[in-house]
């Protein structure tokens, strides 16, 4: 199920050979538990150490007749080893190796995924600061509102992506738990000790109550975790598909030399990183719907979760490594156009800064109703003969009678919104 733009870590996790090795992995150190115990002689210990080996296609070619893949990979261990190998997988059960091979793999893919995070993080910061004071046209319900600056917009997302740092921490938490309590999760035929040892060796902590499998709520809440990041990245991306739009481009994904655009129109500098983090954020999303429907199992265990969780986890740590590594070179090579957001601050002449207008006649002894319906009226006349607002106001006697010309100039000034901004970085802790 790996794309082939899987970075190497990545693909390496979810491998068979990965998978494998942390199966031997758990076993041995089962075998070792099982010895200080004295349940298994040391002599037996030292040569499952030196002959347990297993050849991925050789297990596959087991599996195809047994229908198991545990069974499979025991089998050709066994086949390795010797008679020795009857001390392999003694009192346990297969997701005792599964679910704590899982949670280890889980565990992996997670800390690429939170580097991925702290090197986004890093690069939004760093536009912040570049971009503090580029200013530009707010929008609400995709209407021009207020001013803001585009460094204001990259902090809003760096902000988020703190919040994600934080998510994954305790999904990564969360998920870092192996068992090894035998078939129903009771230790009745392998002794708690064993479950101990081998978690501790992997750095993973022990599950406080199991049945056959570590109860599916944990996975499902990494799962939602990662769908959570993966919309954040697909805010990122539509917003960035907004502002590119030939309408308004004010920013633009780079686009390399000799790249095409369409096969159609030679003209076309289409956003399609960004559409395509939108697009796989969908299946992100999908996959976490179906971890969900994962928690639900029939008494100790089903195996219904199994087959799901062998596409959904590979391929949503996947994607996301995938997607918040376009996002990191999106944002750090995009393409923006300072002059064309003054252009579009000033495209509605002005209306952008009714409100201030509405405050000060407040300020002045008119009502909030009063004064509204002065600014309104001005503001609707503006819009449909296209007159400056500002020169509107200054030709209207209602408002002359409370604002001089000079407070009229001045609350047309950007000056305030650059003050506010400032603000906005010290609280949340951007710094040069």
């Amino acid at each position: 199920m790996i794309p082939r733009y899987t970075r190497p870590d990545m693909e390496k996790i979810w491998s068979d050979e990965n998978k494998f090795n942390i199966w031997l992995q758990i076993e041995i150190l089962a075998v070792e538990a099982h010895s200080k115990l004295g349940l298994v002689p040391e002599e037996a210990v030292e040569e499952i150490k030196k002959k347990a080996k297993f050849d991925v296609k050789r297990i596959l070619e087991i599996e195809e007749k047994v229908k198991h893949d545990v069974v499979a990979f025991l089998t050709n261990v066994a086949e390795n080893v010797g008679e020795a190998s009857r001390f392999i997988h003694y009192g346990m059960t297969s997701s005792d190796i599964l679910d704590t091979c899982l949670a280890l793999q889980m565990k992996q893919a997670g800390e690429i995924i939170l580097d991925d995070l702290e090197k986004l993080s890093q690069v939004l910061r760093k536009k912040a600061i570049e971009q503090k004071y580029t200013l530009m046209i707010g929008r609400t319900h995709g209407v021009h509102a207020e001013p803001i600056t585009l460094g204001f917009k990259f902090a809003l997302w760096f902000e988020e992506t703190k919040r994600n740092i934080e998510r994954m921490k305790r999904a990564i938490e969360n998920i870092s738990y192996g068992k090894i309590a035998g078939a129903v999760g009771t230790y009745d035929n392998v002794s708690p000790f064993v479950e101990k040892y081998v978690c501790e060796k992997l750095g993973l902590k022990v599950e406080p109550v199991s049945t056959q499998i570590i109860q599916r709520d944990r996975h499902a809440e990494y799962l939602t975790t990662l769908a959570i990041i993966a919309s954040s990245l697909e805010k990122f991306a539509t917003e960035i598909r907004h502002l590119q739009r030939t309408e308004v481009l004010e920013v633009e994904e780079f686009f390399s030399e000799g790249q095409k655009g369409s096969s159609a129109m030679p003209h076309k500098r289409n956003p399609v990183r960004c559409e395509r983090v939108s697009g796989l954020a969908r299946i992100v999303r999908a996959n976490a719907l179906a971890s969900l429907e994962n928690i639900t199992l029939w008494h100790e265990r089903d195996i219904s979760h199994s087959s799901v969780e062998r596409i959904i986890i590979p391929d949503s740590t996947t994607l996301v490594d995938f997607m918040l590594n376009e996002m990191i070179d999106i944002i750090d090579k995009l393409i923006i156009y300072p002059e064309r957001m003054m252009k579009n601050l000033n495209l509605t002449n002005g209306l952008i800064f009714s409100q201030k207008v509405l405050l000060k006649l407040i300020e002045k002894g008119l009502t909030r109703e009063k004064a509204y319906e002065i600014v309104q009226r001005n503001a609707m006349r503006s819009w449909k003969t296209g007159e400056n607002f500002a020169e509107l106001l200054k030709n209207d006697s209602d408002v002359v009678s409370f604002l001089s010309d000079g407070e009229i100039d001045k609350i047309f000034d950007y000056g305030s919104v650059i003050e506010k901004i400032d603000f906005i970085f010290e609280k949340i802790g951007i710094e040069k």
